[in-house]
């Protein structure tokens, strides 16, 4: 399969703001080859120079790129990528399964426990996969920019409506409480719309971590990594580290060479 991305970023930052920058397709040794480019300058109106940038490896092949800006100034962030091969399964370690079976920032799974087994009894494995992800998916309503940033999953579930975080952490807060490990990965997404950066939950269940996606707008098996973690978090994919920042244009584009894999949710499946 080659799959092809980019993003275009514009932001305004105030003085003294450091940024991280997660946009980056994550690196895998399974892909035949990985071909990039990333260009982040400032303003026309400031000359249009190169900003310096330290790249960060994160978790599961994620990379941040750091940059930071003494003045106040526009930045626009051009990134590509053209991707041949399928990405190799990641094995977890017994670290990573303790971390992702805890709960996070907006994965309240404490909290949600209750509603988990009343909803989901004693069901294992694939079912309570398939279980939860239908659940989901039933119970909210996709609304663009119907939820807050700080909303985590109990005001998710409360409100009955989100976007593809929102139902992604609540997918996870779920499964979490029932003892298995889940995480939230950052993907493009071919086939997505409207098209923009995707979030999806990945749970870790017969030996293997399996990605599923309660809003079911978009084939699994076309997603790219970008990067992974407890919850967005960890993976937003622009961040202040100091300072603030307005995003004033965002872009995004994913595409297949060739028709889209076909969907069917009640299928495990992995990032690849």
């Amino acid at each position: 399969m080659e799959r092809t991305v980019a993003a275009r970023l514009v932001f305004q930052t105030v003085a003294d703001t450091k940024v991280a920058l997660a946009i980056s397709v994550a690196r895998n040794p399974g892909y035949a080859s990985l071909e990039e480019t990333l260009s982040v300058t400032t303003g026309v109106s400031a000359g249009g120079e190169q900003v310096p940038l330290t790249e960060l490896s994160d978790h599961h092949g994620g990379r941040f790129h750091y940059m930071e800006f003494a003045d106040p100034t526009e930045v626009t962030v051009d990134y590509s990528a053209t991707v041949k091969g399928f990405a190799e399964p990641e094995e977890a370690s017994l670290m990573e399964l303790i971390r992702y079976v805890r709960p996070s920032r907006y994965a309240e799974s404490d909290r949600l426990l209750p509603t988990s087994y009343a909803e989901f009894g004693g069901l294992q494995g694939q079912e309570l996969l398939r279980a939860v992800r239908n659940w989901v998916y039933n119970e909210l309503r996709y609304v663009s920019g119907s939820s807050r940033g700080t909303d985590g999953a109990v005001e998710t579930l409360l409100n009955r409506r989100g976007v593809c975080r929102d139902y992604a952490h609540l997918a996870i807060s779920l499964l979490r409480a029932k003892n298995v490990p889940a995480r939230l990965a950052a993907v493009y997404a071919p086939g997505l719309s409207p098209m923009d950066f995707h979030a999806v939950a990945e749970a870790h269940i017969n030996g293997a971590w399996h990605v599923i996606d309660p809003t079911g707008l978009a084939p699994r098996e076309a997603m790219l990594r970008i990067t992974a973690g407890r919850d967005s978090s960890d993976t937003a994919f622009l961040s202040t580290v100091g300072g603030s920042l307005s995003l004033r244009e965002m872009r995004v584009t994913a595409l297949v060479n060739g028709e889209l894999p076909a969907e069917d949710p009640d299928k495990l499946a992995v990032i690849r």
